[in-house]
């Protein structure tokens, strides 16, 4: 594996220079991305050390803030932070903001900024919703109805089973990559680590690198879950990032491998916090 001496390594300059104010945008972004996974991490730490607590998903992320003091504001808040993000995503995908390429391996991971564009979008819409009072309610529970109803529409296509398969092992794919980042530490590469003081790099390459092995663990887990779905041809087998924290806590040493997963959950939080201030951006 080529190493790369991330003191004084800097990312292929992107075809676009945005202005700061559209920078700022993006960094709260990913900010707002970070608090959402900070809450999912702190609310299972919570339920493994017995002090309340819950297993939840993004969506229940949302329903946690607005359940807080001034929790409409904040939940406002969240909600501009997830569409700047959306947005830069949509952006990074459309229009190669990030200069990824136009190879093949560069237009699997730019669609894959699409695919979480549309998803931190919804992510956006639930928020202004929950705000409005037209959300339904249902936190972690309405995560996992959200998977097994886009899963039973996809299933009812031609050929439904075998795309639903093809998805979850697409997830699975893409759960290994997290592994292999966490081991390669190559989300360095999207920092300015020549900003970055020594124990800042540090500490970034060690919660990057327990984040995304606990993302990967995750996806695992999504991923086998829409398998069982095609195989079964059971659309209710299907699950949200709440399932899946469920199913780590239903194993043999369940309260230590979700403490453990909702620990990197954490950290992943504390990495995309780093991200928000120290990411390459195009203007940088």
């Amino acid at each position: 594996m080529a190493t790369v001496n991330l003191s004084t390594y800097t990312p292929n300059p992107a075809p676009y220079s945005l202005s700061g104010g559209v920078i700022r945008f993006a960094r709260f972004g990913y900010a707002a991305k970070a608090v959402v996974y900070l809450i999912i991490g702190w609310l299972a730490l919570e339920l493994v050390m017995g002090s309340g607590g819950q297993t939840t998903g993004k969506r229940g992320a949302l329903y946690e803030i607005a359940s807080q003091t001034h929790g409409q504001l904040l939940l406002g808040l969240m909600a501009f932070g997830l569409f700047c993000y959306a947005l830069w995503r949509l952006g990074s995908g459309f229009f190669d903001l990030e200069a990824d390429g136009d190879s093949t391996k560069a237009l699997f991971k730019r669609a894959g900024y699409v695919v979480s564009g549309i998803a931190y979008g919804s992510l956006g819409v639930l928020a202004v919703s929950i705000i409005a009072g037209t959300s339904g309610g249902g936190g972690g529970g309405g995560e996992g109805s959200s998977a097994q109803g886009w899963t039973a529409q996809l299933m009812a296509q031609p050929y439904g089973r075998w795309l639903v398969g093809i998805v979850g092992a697409v997830v699975i794919v893409v759960g290994l990559v997290q592994f292999y980042r966490a081991y390669s530490r190559n989300f360095m590469r999207n920092l300015q680590v020549h900003e970055m003081s020594e124990t800042e790099r540090t500490w970034s390459r060690r919660v990057g690198r327990l984040g995304h092995a606990a993302r990967g663990v995750v996806y695992l887990i999504l991923g086998g879950f829409l398998i069982q779905a095609a195989w079964q041809a059971d659309a209710s087998e299907a699950g949200g990032l709440s399932k899946a924290l469920n199913t780590l806590a239903q194993q043999p040493y369940g309260p230590w491998l979700l403490g453990i997963v909702a620990l990197g959950l954490f950290c992943y939080g504390i990495y995309s916090m780093v991200e928000a201030w120290y990411r390459y951006l195009p203007s940088d």
